[in-house]
């Protein structure tokens, strides 16, 4: 009879254990989803990069861009990270520009389109089932 009763309670262990697991591991993913990014709106260095590329007729190689852009934002006081981060990050955004079809790349140079005023612009949202379903 005790042998009974001791492997019920290691029975009832084992599944306590594996809701204890379930549990976690849905926590765990719960977490993951709350913390997924969402899109933000465009930050300073895209800012920049539209003002300085949406001028008519001008092109820049990337080391005359960057110095611009680097002076304006020292003067708006958001230029942290150090120089190379900037640099690093300018470059990123101006790529990102380029596969967007916003800035073509001619060469070594680097001029705006007129898709480029819509890069400030942010997506709009997916609207969800209980928005569509109030509409």
């Amino acid at each position: 009879m005790l042998d009974k009763i001791s492997a019920v309670s290691a029975r009832d262990d084992f599944f306590n254990d594996t809701r204890d697991v379930q549990c976690y591991i849905y926590h765990l993913t719960d977490m993951q989803r709350k913390s997924a990014f969402s899109r933000r709106l465009p930050d300073l260095v895209t800012e920049e990069l539209v003002a300085v590329l949406s001028k008519k007729g001008a092109s820049f190689e990337f080391k005359q861009l960057f110095d611009i852009i680097h002076e304006r934002l020292k003067k708006r006081n958001a230029a942290s990270g150090g120089e190379e981060m900037l640099r690093l990050r300018a470059y990123e955004k101006l790529q990102h520009l380029v596969s967007r079809n916003m800035v073509k790349k001619t060469g070594k140079k680097y001029k705006g389109l007129a898709a480029l005023a819509n890069a400030l612009v942010p997506a709009e949202p997916i609207p969800s089932k209980a928005a569509a379903e109030a509409a």
